[in-house]
């Protein structure tokens, strides 16, 4: 053939290549393809979120203070008066872990770091005047919450005030669509967790009609709103929602309604205590369809109370803490030694956020708008390697590195790799779903 064919060919691949990466591009928090909005009828007039919003501000001329003592860094999260106490403090041991390391290490050119600890107890407004301490305390950075509501209040205090935040914590899907230039997150949120879900189960389980049982709060409402809008996309949606209350611990009315409708699954979302309590309840009905649950079950807590009747779950995590990196390793061996239990998702990342924050700081000085750049410049930590996989951000500065499966058996979690979207399952076999 002429040569000049080969290159018709070879440029055409490039076109090609090129449009599907810009399509992909446009596809705001990696959302596949089968489920974006009107891909099956037309492109979008418009799409939002493809651009990281840019702070344009004065600071960045401040000089780097001399004579400090400490280097320090905030906290915010639930260590008293809240019913996620627990989550709470697995994050400040993480970040503690993360401190105490770099301070063995020299901390910030001879200066110690030392964090500064805040409890977010839930009271509306409280985490926004826990962020004004912390500025009156001059740190240059902060980490945390995990409630979705206060998160959400924290960080219009930390818009005012001009300190950089890196939540590890908060999985709410709309926290980083605010679209505030010092707020970045190292946690995958639960628009990840609802794309894995969905294609788990609707394609490789090929059930169709689920029924869903979730907390009656922000967490639970939505947590449960990505997976709602992939499933109805791909044609299953809902047969029934039924929802709980945080520390209840009777679901039997909620139940008996989900059991008339004879669904083929049911979805839990919620805290591990009231989810194991939903587990057993819903075995006790005689009810034996597969169960599915939030990531927030990862923990000995739900194992515990659920017991045998966990065997079998699946759920997903926002990591894989049975992954063989050496620093893994090195970290959970450290916390356990340190705290004496295993390490959660919540100290994992953390620990990860703490060591990003310390990470900016060396390599820009002690300045709140130079942290908070390079921190937000995705060439810089692009693909940033933390003990909890590739830190990956997209234009809201969220983290769309990778998740996780997880299973119950013989009462210990098992993980797996997510399923790739476009998969389905058909006669019993596993194959591209080509809509």
């Amino acid at each position: 053939m002429k040569p000049n064919f080969w290159l018709f060919l070879v440029v055409l691949f490039l076109q090609v290549s090129f449009l599907k990466a810009q399509d992909e591009e446009t596809r705001y928090g990696k959302t596949p393809k089968e489920v974006f909005p009107y891909e099956n009828f037309q492109k979008a007039y418009k799409y939002h979120f493809l651009e990281p919003t840019i702070f344009y501000g004065a600071g960045r001329e401040i000089p780097e203070p001399k004579n400090l003592k400490t280097v320090r860094i905030g906290f915010l999260g639930p260590l008293e008066g809240s019913y996620i106490v627990d989550l709470g403090t697995h994050m400040l041991q993480g970040a503690q872990l993360a401190i105490e390391e770099a301070n063995k290490k020299g901390g910030y050119k001879g200066v110690p770091f030392e964090l500064m600890v805040h409890n977010d107890f839930g009271l509306w407004g409280a985490a926004a005047n826990e962020v004004v301490k912390m500025d009156d305390e001059k740190v240059w950075a902060w980490i945390g919450t995990i409630d979705d509501i206060n998160s959400h209040v924290a960080i219009r205090a930390t818009l005012k005030l001009e300190i950089p935040n890196l939540n590890c914590g908060d999985p709410d899907p709309t926290f980083t669509e605010t679209n505030i230039p010092w707020v970045m997150r190292v946690i995958a949120d639960d628009r990840q967790a609802g794309y894995a879900l969905a294609t788990y189960i609707h394609n490789k389980m090929g059930l169709k009609r689920v029924a869903m049982m979730r907390a009656n709060n922000r967490y639970g409402r939505v947590g449960v709103m990505e997976y709602s809008d992939a499933a109805t996309r791909m044609g299953f949606p809902f047969i029934i929602e039924e929802r709980f209350n945080d520390m209840e611990t009777e679901f039997k009315p909620q139940l008996e309604r989900i059991k008339k409708m004879k669904p083929d699954a049911i979805l839990i979302w919620g805290n591990a205590k009231e989810s194991a309590l939903i587990v057993k309840q819903i075995r006790a009905l005689g009810m034996t369809q597969p169960l599915f649950t939030s990531d927030r079950v990862v923990s000995p807590v739900f194992l515990k109370i659920a017991a045998k009747d966990a065997e079998g779950i699946i759920t997903t995590c926002q990591y894989n803490p049975e992954a063989g990196d050496p620093r893994l390793k090195a970290f959970q061996a450290n916390y356990k030694k340190k705290f004496g239990v295993e390490p959660n998702v919540y100290s994992a990342h953390a620990y990860d956020a703490i060591n990003l924050i310390m990470a900016a700081m060396n390599k820009v000085g002690l300045n709140r708008a130079l942290i908070r750049d390079v921190l937000s410049d995705m060439k810089t930590f692009q693909n940033y390697q933390g003990i909890t996989g590739k830190i990956v951000f997209d234009a809201t500065l969220n983290d769309v590195g990778d998740i996780w499966m997880a299973r119950v058996n013989q009462g210990k979690f098992e993980f797996f790799p997510t399923l790739p979207m476009g998969e389905r399952r058909r006669g019993g076999k596993t194959r591209h779903s080509g809509y």
